[in-house]
């Protein structure tokens, strides 16, 4: 009896079902960590063990300056100390045809050779045979490479094959930097906004607190955000005198904030020995103007209420005119003013003194007289002084909150900081 024999069974080449087991088990690990410099690290440990390479880098694209920067590499120095042009070399290949790039021999394959970059060679102290460079894709947009170097054979010269494999790895990888770039940025941008947030507290100490009938002075500071450009302060000076100073910083943001922060507190130590309105305004703006940023000022309004002679004096370096209601119901105005400090270094404020009995002053930011309804109407200075004679009965320290939190109800939009003190004269 005769037996067929049987044939041998193909070997099967299960090197694609490793891929996908390796590019699954790539996903996972790389979903793991939000963390940019691990999830480089990761990804370039991956791809050099896989695909058998002697150097790896990854090169994300500097958007301004138009450059690939090296942010992660494996056994391949001093790369982060170099930009390379974004038209330069096999990187810049990949990316403009977004593609991954093969160069089989950098000295010998003539149709790339124009494309590699010999002059990275010589800067890092490496010598180049085979270059695989695939861009990395996500969301339609190129955001750097991967840069691969001399295969670990006899030859160090990598394959198609290796290329068609880097391509599929990049994809991930590509996935995963970009989510790790994304978490960053929201990290850093929450730090930030915690750094502003602090900032805002700190400007907040700096604010005088509110104190009970029959202290005659109270203020109110509302920032349109979260740090302000306003300031305001006073104190019992003894004897039945009371200091006090209202400014506004020119601008918006972290800088001005920062120059009122300064201003307020140069204000705080040097109201409480100077009781010349015009020499502490002649000594702020000197101050000011050796650190202020071109461009910026601050407007500011100091006074000193005599409360047993019943008068105020003022100086006023360039801020809104306050509004001083008196007790038959009529507004006047004190309108004398220098220039705002910070412009001129030799500036000589004047002073004057007003009798102030039976009367209230106004001293305000235009973040009041500018807020706007609307339809884009602004409340202007007879709005506010409607406010004032509607409250005016209300105790000072209660009669500030009160007026902002009607004008806000009234459909009012804050686009501004808004500061008023008052001073009530008896």
């Amino acid at each position: 009896m005769f037996f067929k024999s049987k044939k041998p069974e193909p070997v099967k080449d299960d090197s694609s079902a490793k891929d996908l087991a390796l590019i699954t088990q790539m996903n996972q690990d790389l979903a793991t960590t939000l963390d940019l410099n691990e999830t480089l690290q990761n990804t370039l440990e991956v791809i050099i063990k896989r695909i058998n390479a002697q150097a790896a880098n990854v090169f994300l694209i500097e958007e301004k300056k138009q450059v690939f920067q090296c942010i992660a590499s494996k056994h391949q120095a001093y790369l982060e100390e170099y930009e390379i042009p974004l038209t330069q070399g096999v990187m810049g290949k990949a990316v403009l045809q977004k593609k991954c790039i093969r160069v089989g021999d950098v000295r010998k394959d003539v149709r790339e050779i124009a494309e590699f970059y010999f002059d990275l060679d010589n800067k890092t102290n490496f010598t180049t045979y085979s270059v695989l460079c695939a861009p990395l894709i996500a969301a339609n947009e190129c955001i750097g490479v991967i840069h691969c170097l001399n295969k670990k054979t006899t030859n160090k010269l990598f394959e198609e094959s290796d290329r068609k494999l880097l391509e599929t790895l990049a994809t991930p990888a590509a996935l995963a930097i970009r989510n790790a770039r994304m978490a960053k940025e929201l990290i850093d941008k929450n730090i930030m906004q915690k750094e502003i947030e602090i900032v805002g507290d700190i400007q907040k100490t700096l604010l005088s607190k509110n104190k009970e009938a029959p202290f005659p002075i109270s203020g109110i500071n509302i920032p349109a955000k979260v740090v302000s450009g306003d300031f305001y302060n006073f104190s019992d000076l003894g004897d039945g005198k009371y200091g006090f100073g209202v400014a506004d910083v020119s601008g918006k943001g972290i800088k001005s904030s920062l120059l009122m922060s300064k201003a307020s507190s140069l204000y705080r130590c040097l109201s409480k020995t100077m009781f010349s309105t015009a020499d502490l305004l002649d000594l702020l703006n000197k101050e000011i103007c050796e650190t202020a940023a071109r461009g910026m000022f601050v407007t500011m309004l100091v006074g000193i209420y005599d409360s047993i002679k019943k008068e105020i004096l003022l100086s006023n370096a360039g801020h809104e005119p306050p509004l001083i209601y008196s007790s038959d119901g009529k507004f006047s105005n004190y309108t004398e003013a220098g220039p705002p400090l910070g412009i001129m270094p030799k500036i000589k404020y004047k002073e004057t003194t007003i009798k102030f009995s039976q009367s209230s002053m106004y001293i305000f930011t235009d973040g009041i007289t500018e807020i706007k309804d609307p339809k884009g109407e602004m409340l202007g200075a007879e709005g506010f002084q409607n406010y004032i004679k509607k409250y005016q009965s209300t105790p000072n320290n209660e009669r500030l909150k009160i007026i902002i939190e009607d004008i806000v109800k009234s459909g009012k939009i804050q686009k501004d900081d808004l500061t008023i003190v008052v001073i009530d004269g008896k």
